[in-house]
C-alpha cells in the first residue's frame, strides 16, 4: 500500500490570505475563541518568535509594534475551505481519510508516477482553494506523516517528499530528532533519549521485541511502520463516538438567567446539528457551568446530567439542556464558561421504540431535516429556535473577525475596479 498525507500549510492563516491578498508577506496570527491565544501563525510570525498558545493580551503590544496582524478565528470559513480541499483530493485518489481539519490521508496505490501525481494534486488544491500544502508519501501512515514534515521544512523537495526509497531514508533519518515521529510523546522521547536514541535512524534500528519492552505494543507498531510494515490502514468505517460536546467561554460574564438560557440553548442547537450530521442519538444530556477561577469572582462550578429518550431533535435537547441548566444555575454568580454534552451516543436507527411515545417521531424527523436543508443552503442559523438569539452578553469576543466569504450570501467577496473589498 502507498499512503500520502496532504497537509495545508499554516491553514487558518492561509484561509485568511486566500481572500485578502494584503495579508501576504506580513506576519499574521489567528487567535482562539474570545481572542485568547495564538492558534495559527504565518511563517513571518514564526520568524518573529511568536509561539503557538501565546496569550494575546501578553504579546499584543510588542506584536503590534512589530507589524503583526491579528485575526479572530473564523471557523465557518476554515471548515468550508477544508471541505473544498477534501473534494479536490477525492478527485485525485480512490480513498481519502480526513485526520484533522487540515490533514488528510490519501490512497496512492496503482498510480504510475506517484511523486508527479502528488505534485499535480498539490497544484490543483492551490489553484482551486489558494491554500498552499505539502504531501508526504510512504508505505505506511507513519512514514507518510514524517515525509510531510520533511516536505514542509526542506524546500529542496518542492512540497512533496517520498520516503519509500531506502537511500532517501538513509540520508535523512540521521538528521531528524525522534520527537518528529508520529506517536512518540514527551515521556517516550525522554525515555529513549536517556538510552541514547536521539534520531529517527537510531529509532529505526531498534528491534521489534526491544520496542515492545521500551514503548509497549504501540511503540512496536511505530517501529514496524518506520520499517515499512503497515499497521494502520485507511479507516473506511469511522468508529462510533461515545460523547459529543459544545462548550464556550463567554465574551463577558453572565449574571442573568435569560442570557444563560439563551447561551445554553444555542449550544444545545449546535450539538443537535452535529448529532444529526453524524447520524447519532444522545441518551443522556449534561450541562456544566463555572465562574472564572483566574480573577476575584466567587468560585462556583457545577454540572447536572439527565437521562433522556434517544434523540437528536433540537427542541428535545434544548428542553433537557434547560432542565439541567436550571439545576446548575445560581443567582449572584458571574458565570464565565458553560457547555452542553451529549453522552452514551448510539447510532440512529438502533434505538428501541418505547411503548408510549411523547410526540410524533416522524414529524420531528421531517422538521429537523427541513431545518438542516435550509441552514445548509442559506447559512448556519438561518432557521433556529427563537431562544437562541445571539446576545452580546455571552457571544465570544471576536473583535478582529473576517467575513464568512464562502458560507454567507451577505458576506461574499465583492470585486470592483480597484480589486477586492
Amino acid at each position: 500500500m502507498i499512503f500520502g498525507l496532504a497537509d495545508a500549510n499554516n491553514f487558518y492563516v492561509s484561509c485568511e490570505r486566500a481572500f485578502d491578498p494584503k495579508l501576504k508577506g506580513i506576519p499574521v496570527v489567528v487567535l482562539s475563541n474570545n481572542d485568547g491565544c495564538v492558534i495559527s501563525r504565518s511563517q513571518e510570525a514564526k520568524d518573529l518568535g511568536l509561539q503557538m498558545g501565546d496569550p494575546w493580551f501578553k504579546i499584543e503590544k510588542s506584536a503590534t509594534e512589530s507589524g503583526v496582524k491579528a485575526i479572530s478565528s473564523n471557523y465557518p470559513l476554515y471548515g468550508d475551505m477544508s471541505r473544498r480541499i477534501y473534494e479536490v483530493l477525492t478527485q485525485h485518489s480512490p480513498s481519502v481519510e480526513p485526520y484533522s481539519i487540515d490533514e488528510m490521508f490519501i490512497e496512492l496505490d496503482g498510480i504510475r508516477n506517484v511523486v508527479e501525481h502528488c505534485r499535480q494534486t498539490r497544484a490543483e488544491v492551490h489553484r482551486r482553494t489558494k491554500i498552499p500544502s505539502c504531501i508526504g508519501i510512504g508505505e505506511t501512515k507513519t512514514k507518510a506523516k514524517l515525509a510531510n514534515k520533511i516536505a514542509k521544512k526542506r524546500p529542496e523537495f518542492g512540497g512533496v517528499c517520498d520516503l519509500r526509497p531506502a537511500e532517501i531514508c538513509q540520508r535523512i533519518y540521521p538528521e531528524i530528532p525522534i520527537d518528529e515521529v508520529w506517536g512518540i510523546g514527551r515521556a517516550s522521547q525522554k525515555k529513549l533519549q536517556a538510552l541514547g536514541y536521539r534520531t529517527v535512524a537510531d529509532l529505526a534500528r531498534i528491534s521489534i521485541q526491544d520496542s515492545r519492552d521500551l514503548l509497549t505494543v504501540t511503540g512496536a507498531r511505530i517501529l514496524m511502520e518506520l520499517q515499512g510494515i503497515s499497521c494502520l490502514p485507511l479507516s473506511m468505517i469511522v468508529p462510533t463516538q461515545k460523547a459529543m460536546a459544545v462548550t464556550r467561554t463567554f465574551g463577558q460574564a453572565i449574571t442573568q438567567w435569560d442570557n444563560f438560557a439563551s447561551a445554553l440553548s444555542t449550544f444545545a442547537t449546535r450539538l443537535a446539528e452535529r448529532l444529526r450530521a453524524h447520524h447519532l442519538l444522545a441518551t443522556s444530556i449534561t450541562v456544566f457551568a463555572m465562574t472564572n477561577r483566574f480573577n476575584n469572582d466567587k468560585r462556583y462550578a457545577n454540572s447536572m446530567t439527565y437521562g433522556v429518550l434517544p434523540t437528536n431533535d433540537t427542541f428535545a435537547i434544548i428542553h433537557d439542556a434547560l432542565r439541567a441548566a436550571a439545576a446548575v444555575w445560581r443567582e449572584g454568580y458571574r458565570f464565565n464558561k458553560a457547555g452542553v454534552l451529549a453522552n452514551d451516543l448510539i447510532p440512529a436507527g438502533s434505538e428501541s421504540v418505547p411503548l408510549f411515545q411523547a410526540g410524533d417521531p416522524e414529524k420531528s424527523r421531517k422538521l429537523m431535516e427541513a431545518m438542516d436543508v435550509v441552514n445548509r443552503r442559506f447559512g448556519a442559523g438561518t432557521l433556529r429556535p427563537a431562544i437562541t438569539q445571539a446576545s452580546k452578553h455571552w457571544t465570544p469576543k471576536a473583535e478582529m473577525l473576517t467575513k464568512r466569504y464562502t458560507t454567507s450570501l451577505d458576506e461574499l467577496v465583492e470585486v470592483y475596479g480597484g480589486g477586492i473589498k
